[in-house]
Parts: structure tokens; sequence; C-alpha cells
């Protein structure tokens, strides 16, 4: 990293947040892209029937053809996990995995829904009976009890981390981690009893969840299970800073059609906003909110410089 105040930050490397960092790169704004792209559902995709585009595609290609472009810009890109977003005055404080703390003055949301389940026996029967899927959101619930995370990314290290604040007894179940060497080494310092190499073949419980069976043979006894595969995921990071959700189901951030939030600063494109799950729309998006967020980001600045 360059700085640690960006003019904009964007949260996700699929189609939406690369096509907002190369507009909001050609209006000369600082902006840095946080991401990896093998998370985007366009990794393993094929994209045909897209405007001007012929033939039959491969979204890796792609995405990687993308990032080329913003390297032409300038764009600083770098492939870590958010944890955390909170706000101060005019600017967004950002926690990344490797533990540093980055500061913008406009914030993209696009990393698209992919709320990741075990899919195995007794995860759906138990939702909302012992198992989550928010850290976050559930984590007062379970003061003083035993608990598990199960999963190998950042949001799984992160949300273990954070549920020693209120469960007397924590595990971590996973089969490998791949997380940065700052937030493993946090990990390591922690109580957090680590299980690895192991897998959940079934989550148990009849009115409630009781314990989970490994496949290695082992069973765990638990008052609460937390599934988090993956990366810290955008309702997640959104409503913990207030951005408001689509009425209608909750399961989307509510934009208008300058992808602006009710948060002043805070931007969203792709999937995030709802469907139709379609990448000509995830770049539509990703055009407005970046030139919007680079329009309120120098404004912002010249206000400061003001100032």
């Amino acid at each position: 990293m360059n700085k640690t105040l960006y003019d904009v930050i964007i949260i996700g490397a699929g189609p939406a947040g690369i096509q907002a960092a190369i507009h909001a790169s050609r209006k000369k704004t600082s902006v840095l892209l946080l991401g990896r792209i093998n998370n985007s559902a366009l990794y393993n995709a094929h994209v045909e029937n897209y405007a001007c585009i012929s033939g039959v595609n491969s979204g890796k290609d792609l995405l990687e053809a993308g990032f080329e472009q913003l390297r032409k810009f300038d764009t600083e890109i770098l492939a870590e996990d958010v944890l955390k977003i909170t706000q101060q005055e005019n600017l967004f404080n950002v926690e990344i995995e490797s533990g540093a703390f980055l500061q913008c003055r406009s914030v993209i949301f696009a990393m698209g829904v992919s709320k990741k389940k075990l899919a195995v026996s007794g995860e759906k029967e138990l939702v909302g009976r012992g198992v989550s899927y928010c850290v976050d959101c559930d984590a007062n619930f379970y003061r003083g009890a035993t608990v598990a995370v199960v999963g190998n990314r950042s949001a799984a290290v992160d949300g273990a981390l954070t549920l020693l604040g209120y469960a007397a007894k924590v595990y971590l179940i996973t089969d490998t981690l791949d997380v940065s060497k700052e937030l493993l080494e946090r990990l390591n310092n922690s109580e957090v009893q680590v299980v690895t190499e192991v897998k959940i073949e079934e989550i148990t419980g009849e009115n409630a969840l009781s314990g989970v069976l490994l496949d290695n043979g082992e069973r765990l006894e638990l008052e609460g299970l937390f599934i988090e595969l993956g990366s810290k995921g955008a309702l997640e990071l959104a409503t913990q800073i207030g951005v408001m959700l689509d009425t209608d189901s909750f399961k989307f951030i509510q934009i208008n059609r300058k992808c602006e939030t009710n948060i002043a600063g805070i931007y969203s494109a792709g999937d995030i906003t709802g469907p139709p799950y379609q990448m000509a729309k995830a770049v539509g998006e990703g055009c407005i909110a970046g030139m919007e967020a680079a329009t309120y980001s120098r404004k912002q600045k010249k206000f400061a410089e003001v100032n």
C-alpha cells in the first residue's frame, strides 16, 4: 500500500468492483480495490450473449483482463478481506485482515451475494436454534456458552476472535486456513481452540443444537455454531455501519439510481443490490457507483482543504 487515506475504497473484485474502479480512477482519484478475483461468482463461469463480445468467454480471463486495465490506471489492488468499517466524521475507517487500518472518503460495496452453507444434515433444521451465519449479529446470545465457528477464511477467524468476548469456550473448525499471517498470528496467540484438518459431517440436535459430528469420528458438544465460510459478507459490513437493506426481503443493499445508499459516501453495485444476477447489470451499476463515488470524494476533499 502506498498510502492509508484514499478517495475511494471498493470492496469486491468482480465485474461491478472492477468497473467501479475503472471509472473512479479515470476521474483522477486515489482508488484502492480490495478483494480476490477468484472469489467472484464470475471466476468459474463463462460469459456469452454479452454486448460487443462474441462467442463464449472465460470469466477468469475477463476478470484478469480487468485487473490489467486497473494497473494501467494506477489503481491499487490488495487481495485482502475487510473485517470492519466505521465512520469518523467525514471519513470511513476500514480494517483489513492484515490488521491494517485504512481511511477513505467514500466506499463502494461490490461483493456480490455469497452466503455459503455447509449443506450437511441438520443445518437447515437448526438455523435460528443454535446455527447462525452471522457472528456480529448473534454473538450476544451466546454469553457463557460453548460455541464453534466453521470456515477457513478471514470471516471465520475474525468471528472466533470476536466470540472470545462472549462465550466461555470457542472452537474454530477448519480443514485448512487461508488468511493473512497477521490474522493467523492473532489466532495463535488467542484462547480459541483450533480443530484442524476436519470437516463437519452432521449437525445434531432436536429442538436446539446439541453438537456436531466431525469426519474424524470426533463429536463436539456445542450450544452455538456459526457458519462463516469465506470473507465478511456485504450485508454484515453494511449493517454494521447502518446501511439500509431492501424492505421486502432484507437480503440486498438498497440504492437509488445513483447507486447511493442511505449513508452519504457509501455506494453499492452488482448482485448485492438485488436481481437480475447478470454481468451487464453489475458492470452498469459499477460504472455509476465509480463515477458518483469519485465525484463525492473530490467535493469532500475540496471542502476539507478550504476548511
